[in-house]
């Protein structure tokens, strides 16, 4: 076993480097080279054609729309598009590719040279450059049954299920990223976060990294300082969780340290990720370009697109997530670190859908990040996954600020809105929460206050109203706490006579 270092004392004493590659499966109705559906959670080998399983004599089609989104994609990456590129088969045989060969872009991708700058939850921004995004198809799902561990080694046997075979990918491609220093596990977690947000704000890709929709391939080396040259790398595997990126980092800047202090040499070599016990161990020593024989595909024409179709894409872009998150930091008028609490909390489309339902945006972020981030922290829960909408927080503001309810009683009824009694309006009305504004009602309950408490009274008619807070306390407790407080005290000082 690897003793691992601290990792404050690797980084103290190497310069870690970083290289990311992240998959995207595109959102198309149909494969990347065929006509076969593309839909999660179909039965095993059910959505494939000839095409996607590798037949003789079965000729592919490019996917214009998967040819769309990668452009897309490239423009929100700050990249170039080329105005002539081509796939080729990169060759490896594994059960999950039936044609031995996975159609993918080499030497000519559709997109290069681009930067996407990364903003970490302090404030600050690290630049990371891109060196290509390629067109590619994804491989099947091999499952391995048996065993302890679910792969390979040690089980019994292995199913194949071509349904993912030959889904659009977009392969995102970094270059070294340098400087990083001990903050290397932060920025590469902020990236591939700034990239999912990206790929949804663009509407090519549900981004469920869950469902592996979003993978990681994450790359780390080590040299003694800035200005040594590169380190050996290794690449650890389809990491699909934000926190899985950060935690490969950290363990194998930790790993890599230890093994360069015992004198030993660091393996080229691909790592599988272990979320249980938070390790990688090796897969295979990692292959370089010219392993693959890559070729240029014979049955696929050129992808030559236009400049003007390029540029009507570009102008078809929607807002992205970083300018947008400029733009309502201006509007709202938040604090700088108010506004990283938002966006770290994951609130930042649940406050702009409550403010577009009606709240201000402080109303909009007092709920979302009080209340209803303790109750998704006490529940476990993203805020996002709380059974409350955003106009349903609207219309609770709404009814505080009519002054139907106060703030104690708004939270009597977000209890009733998140057990599922209805929207807030119905709540009120069935709890019969709505403030008492009679001040009929209001006066018997204070002359019962009064009466009750003698001493106060005098007290106030000295002159002092500290105590007057005593008489409000009682008919707030007499009323359920459903009368207006500042009313309440107007009423008490009338009837004292101050």
């Amino acid at each position: 076993m690897t003793q691992l270092v601290d990792y404050t004392d690797a980084v103290r004493r190497f310069d870690p480097v970083l290289g990311i590659e992240v998959h995207v499966e595109l959102g198309t109705r149909t494969k990347m080279f065929c006509a076969a559906e593309v839909s999660f959670g179909a039965e095993p080998n059910t959505q494939t054609t000839p095409v996607s399983l590798g037949l003789p004599g079965a000729l592919p089609v490019v996917n214009g729309t998967a040819v769309e989104y990668a452009i897309r994609i490239g423009l929100a990456l700050n990249c170039q598009i080329a105005e002539s590129c081509r796939f080729a088969r990169k060759n490896y045989f594994y059960p999950d590719v039936p044609k031995n060969f996975q159609t993918s872009q080499y030497d000519e991708p559709i997109a290069f040279d681009g930067w996407l700058d990364v903003e970490l939850e302090d404030g600050t921004v690290h630049r990371v450059e891109i060196e290509r995004a390629h067109m590619e198809e994804d491989a099947g799902k091999n499952t391995h049954v048996g065993g302890s561990t679910g792969r390979i080694h040690g089980a019994e046997y292995s199913l194949v299920d071509y349904n993912r075979a030959g889904i659009p990918l977009v392969e995102i491609v970094t270059k070294p990223i340098t400087g990083v220093g001990d903050r290397a596990p932060e920025v590469a977690r902020a990236y591939v976060q700034a990239l999912r947000d990206i790929f949804r704000t663009l509407d090519v890709s549900e981004a469920r990294m869950e469902r592996g929709n979003v993978r990681a391939d994450v790359n780390v080396s080590l040299r003694a300082t800035p200005e040594s040259p590169l380190g050996t790398r290794t690449e650890t595997k389809n990491v699909n969780s934000f926190r899985s990126v950060e935690r490969v980092v950290r363990y194998e800047i930790s790993r890599q340290a230890g093994l360069l202090d015992a004198g030993e040499s660091i393996v080229q070599e691909t790592r599988h990720w272990h979320e249980d016990t938070g390790v990688t161990t090796a897969g295979r020593v990692k292959s370089d370009a010219e392993d693959y024989r890559y070729f240029p595909e014979p049955d696929l024409v050129p992808v030559e697109p236009s400049r003007e179709w390029v540029e009507e894409i570009r102008a078809s872009l929607p807002e992205l997530p970083q300018a947008r998150r400029r733009r309502l930091h201006d509007e709202w008028g938040f604090a700088d670190a108010e506004m990283r609490d938002v966006v770290n909390a994951g609130a930042l489309d649940l406050i702009e859908s409550t403010v577009a339902a009606g709240a201000t945006p402080a109303a909009a972020r007092k709920w979302w990040m009080g209340e209803l981030a303790r109750r998704a922290k006490q529940d476990e829960v993203e805020l996002a996954e709380l059974a409350i909408t955003p106009a349903q927080i609207g219309e609770l503001q709404s009814l505080v600020d009519s002054g139907r309810i106060n703030d104690k009683i708004a939270r009597q009824v977000l209890d009733g809105v998140l057990a599922g009694e209805g929207d807030p309006e119905a709540v009120v009305v069935a709890r019969g929460l709505e403030v008492v504004s009679d001040d009929g009602a209001l006066l018997a309950a204070i002359d019962e206050a009064l009466a009750a408490q003698p001493d106060v009274v005098e007290k106030v008619r000295s002159g002092n109203q500290g105590p007057v807070g005593a008489i409000i306390g009682a008919v707030m407790k007499t009323t359920r706490g459903q009368a207006d407080a500042k009313r309440v005290r107007e009423l008490v000082l009338e009837r004292i006579g101050q």
